[in-house]
């Protein structure tokens, strides 16, 4: 969550006159793919049985291709506030789906942490601008992102499972390579022809922590976590990234302490706490 809330910042400038962001997408998919390749070969393998094979290929649809491309694509067509409104509606969509594909005990402290932080995020980016989600003109970008967030939560629901049968470093490997193949057609040329002359040693770095950590180590600390948690659980951190958004946009100097901040802090984190580490209680009675 912490390094999803710098990447709001860094990514942004990535994109702004130096690369496309198809062509993003594209180095993201191939920069990750390398890395977990190169780094599973320190690791074990298992043999993947092949009634699996279709659940890999929809990870890497969902998780890689799908997901990101409809939210760069939706991105540009509607505004970061609408954008960030619509991906609170991730974990919910989890939640539903654990519940109907994966039998999931849902339990009402995870339900009301679920709904506990999404108004905490909700009140938080809505007052960093106008929240307008009917607007004809950012209608089409809204849907985009909306397809993006559910793109993620059904990935969360798919890799699940393989995440109980083989090694997440193998898992995820075979998940970018699928998800760079999907994605190479429609990045292809915006990557080489982006004004590589034009690139800073500031954009460089910027652009290679969002393929070393956005990429590689985020997608890796997640597919670990659901060894041990829920895929619940893991989207309700979700919840977290507008926080520590706005906290790194504090120490940049680009945002203020506000009430605001204090109040949807509180809820994000009762969130949180209720929808991931509460076990027992009036909510279980």
């Amino acid at each position: 969550a912490m390094i999803y809330g710098a990447n709001y910042i860094l990514a942004k400038d990535v994109m702004d006159g130096f690369l496309e962001p198809r062509g993003f997408i594209l180095l993201r998919a191939m920069g990750a793919t390398l890395l977990f390749w190169l780094f599973h070969r320190s690791s074990k393998s298992v043999k993947i049985e092949r009634g699996d094979y279709w659940r890999f290929a929809l990870a890497g649809l969902f998780g890689v291709a799908l997901n990101q491309i409809m939210f760069f694509e939706g991105l540009q067509r509607t505004t970061p506030i609408n954008a960030s409104i619509i991906m609170t509606v991730n974990p919910i969509v989890v939640m539903l789906l654990s519940a109907l594909l994966l039998k999931e005990a849902l339990g009402w402290a995870k339900m009301v942490g679920i709904l506990l932080g999404a108004v905490g995020a909700g009140w938080l980016i809505s007052g960093k601008g106008e929240v307008d989600l009917l607007n004809d003109n950012t209608s089409l970008g809204n849907i985009l992102v909306f397809i993006n967030a559910t793109s993620y939560g059904l990935y969360l629901i798919v890799v699940k499972p393989l995440m109980a049968k083989y090694p997440a470093i193998q898992v995820v490997k075979w998940v970018f390579l699928l998800g760079f193949v999907y994605v190479l057609p429609f990045g292809a040329v915006e990557l080489v022809s982006a004004p590589w002359s034009s690139w800073t040693i500031d954009i460089y770095w910027k652009a290679g922590f969002v393929v070393l950590f956005t990429t590689f180590f985020a997608y890796l600390f997640n597919l670990y976590a659901m060894k041990t948690v829920s895929s619940t659980t893991v989207s309700a951190y979700i919840y977290l990234q507008p926080f520590f958004a706005t906290i790194f946009a504090l120490m940049l100097g680009t945002d203020e302490l506000s009430w605001r901040l204090i109040g949807s802090a509180g809820l994000i984190f009762v969130g949180v706490y209720l929808a991931n580490f509460y076990k027992k209680g009036y909510f279980s009675k």
